[in-house]
């Protein structure tokens, strides 16, 4: 199939912008909860509708005395929190767009989307931050305002905007129509510097207003369960402001919680309880192989493996019955599954705070196993797909007809087309409206409203998508086979001692690898061996471990045929990190940063 469109649930608004809902949910119903926040002893505070209406008024208010106009592009660059909600409404309430920055940015990134967007003013997290943009400022003589968050800006501009009235907010706000621009959102670059993606209110209106409607089981409280969710995605990426805006629109109770390492995010799960999370597949995997790992260490590492067969194959029964092909779990299963569900199951969702019963996932393809032992633990994780340009999710898996290992049907409102050369295109409400200054770089990616996504993919006959690659990222060997390195990548990343994997071999004879590898997973296998710690230049060259990684990339090959099957690999020392320029922010390989990086190592791949 070359096309597939799914009609829209939501009615496209004609006038309006994204702050209208802060103020709609707040006329409807003021005393419902909306949001949470930590209060000063790190409890959660719950605040209502009116409370954030009043405090996005106040906020907006200080904004104008302080010398923000409608229209002004104003950074902000800090970690996920609540004051980065609470300013990105205000923003919107007096007409001004957002330009979200990687708190991790260097000075040089800073100061090309700073300088590319015209940003007049900005929020930073800390005196860090506020440093990086010090450092460049001589070069960004239309910034005149700097706040930072953690010396209290919103009391400050609160107080400044005491004296204007709200009618002033509200005429500013009234002039917001859906296709004024709401934020430019740079791309986190794995080529090339970052562009800046024009969103539109309309553009989020569209994606947010059809993804609520279409998971409506997820999004709406129930009679006993208020539907919450803890936000831990950068809110610099648009799937963290998707997210945000379907929460507020969709009237879901949102907390933040900055920081992704276990020991911050396990407890917030523990103490907030979110009954879904949205996330990238990395975080599943994490969480699987944590569980697996304290299975190993208690002794109980074969019931685990056991318990995970046979949530894949309930999860699969459960697959074939939806789509007509079985007649679902047989009582054998069931049983067995009940069993497992009160002795491991339950414990995995109660890692997630024991109420997540729904997921979404997006940023990179996850393994269809992983996805299978989810959803037979009790947890469906709908994976997507889609991109900056997109407004975030393009595809996602359907409530009800899940099809695992594919990034599901096309949202509402969404056209899928595959061009004859396999390239994936999108045509929606929530497709972006170009480039910020680069008409060029627009005119390459979209033709009347079409978006040539550059990724490639096939369409099925119930309309569900995978990804098959990249055009870029396709590697051509010296005796002239294309490889996607992205199923073999997935596939080797897939084992718990593994971090990251970059398949190589272009205008080379074959294809190889370079691995890293986890530092908890692995001081747990040496653990459970009996192995002393060793350092990192001796621990690649142990020969267990490397009979650990073969049989990942022995696994990984069945996927392909022997010509496309990686020949050899080398484990390295390091990790692949964002701080080292080798991943963006959401994750992605730097291709060619790493290979250049890693030159000596992969030269080494073929003389050996």
């Amino acid at each position: 199939m070359r096309e597939f469109t799914v009609p829209p649930l939501a009615t496209a608004p004609q006038v309006g912008g994204l702050a209208d809902s802060v103020f709609d949910n707040a006329d409807a119903d003021p005393g419902r909860v909306v949001l949470a926040r930590k209060d000063p002893e790190d409890r959660w505070e719950n605040v209502t509708a009116a409370q954030f209406r009043d405090e996005v008024l106040a906020l907006a208010k200080g904004l104008l005395a302080q010398g923000v106009r409608f229209g002004d592009r104003v950074g902000i660059m800090s970690r996920t929190r609540y004051e980065w909600t609470l300013f990105d409404f205000a923003l919107w309430s007096v007409g001004a767009q957002v330009v979200p920055l990687y708190p991790t940015s260097s000075a040089e990134q800073v100061f090309w989307m700073l300088y590319n967007a015209d940003v007049t003013a900005c929020l930073v997290e800390h005196e860090d931050h506020a440093m990086t943009i010090g450092s460049v400022v001589d070069k960004l003589p239309r910034l005149r305002r700097l706040w930072q968050l953690d010396t209290d800006p919103v009391a400050e501009l609160t107080a400044a905007g005491a004296h204007i009235e709200d009618e002033v907010v509200h005429r500013h706000r009234m002039a917001v129509t859906p296709d004024a621009t709401a934020t430019i959102i740079y791309t986190s670059g794995t080529t090339g510097r970052p562009k800046g993606c024009v969103i539109t209110h309309a553009n989020f209106m569209a994606e947010s207003d059809n993804i609520v409607l279409r998971y409506e089981q997820v999004f709406k409280s129930k009679a006993r369960e208020e539907a919450a969710t803890l936000l831990f995605l950068p809110l610099a990426h648009v799937f963290g402001r998707m997210v945000q805006v379907a929460a507020v629109r969709g009237r879901v109770k949102l907390a933040h919680q900055p920081e992704l390492a276990a020991r911050a995010l396990l407890p917030d799960l523990q103490t907030f309880r979110p009954t879904f999370i949205l996330a990238v597949p990395y975080i599943f995997e994490k969480v699987f192989a944590a569980a697996r790992r304290k299975a190993e260490s208690d002794g109980k590492v074969g019931a685990f493996d056991k318990a995970v067969e046979i949530a894949v194959r309930y999860a699969e029964a459960q697959e074939n019955k939806a789509f007509g092909t079985g007649s679902g779990p047989s009582a054998s299963l069931r049983m067995q599954h009940q069993i497992f569900d009160k002795l491991v199951y339950s414990k995995v969702r109660e890692a997630m705070g024991g109420r997540v019963r729904h997921a979404m996932s997006g940023g990179s393809a996850m393994e269809r196993r992983l996805g299978l032992f989810f959803a037979g633990a009790g947890v469906i994780i709908y994976e997507g797909y889609g991109l900056t340009e997109s407004t975030a999710a393009a595809t996602a898996n359907p409530p009800e007809r899940t099809r695992f290992g594919t990034v599901g049907t096309p949202i509402p409102g969404t056209t899928v087309h595959i061009a004859e050369d396999g390239e994936i295109w999108l045509y929606g409400g929530q497709v972006f409206q170009g480039y910020h200054n680069d008409p060029k770089a627009t005119d390459l990616v979209l033709n009347d409203g079409w978006f040539s996504t550059g990724d490639l993919g096939a369409v099925d006959e119930d309309g569900y998508l995978t990804i098959t690659g990249r055009k870029k990222e396709v590697l051509v060997t010296s005796g002239g086979k294309t490889v996607s390195p992205v199923p073999l990548e997935e596939r080797v990343r897939a084992h718990p001692l593994v971090a990251q994997c970059i398949v190589v071999g272009n205008d080379r004879p074959f294809i190889a690898a370079l691995v890293t590898l986890d530092p908890e997973a692995v001081t747990h296998w040496l653990a459970m061996r009996g192995k002393p710690e060793m350092p990192p230049g001796d621990l690649v060259r142990d020969p267990d471990l490397e009979t650990e990684i073969r049989r990942a990339v022995v696994a990984a090959n069945t996927l392909v045929s022997q010509a496309e099957s990686i020949r050899t690999f080398r484990i390295l020392a390091n990790q692949f990190s964002e701080q080292d320029g080798l991943l963006t922010p959401s994750l992605k390989l730097k291709r060619k940063v790493i290979e250049t990086a890693y030159s000596a190592e992969v030269d080494a791949l073929y003389r050996a």
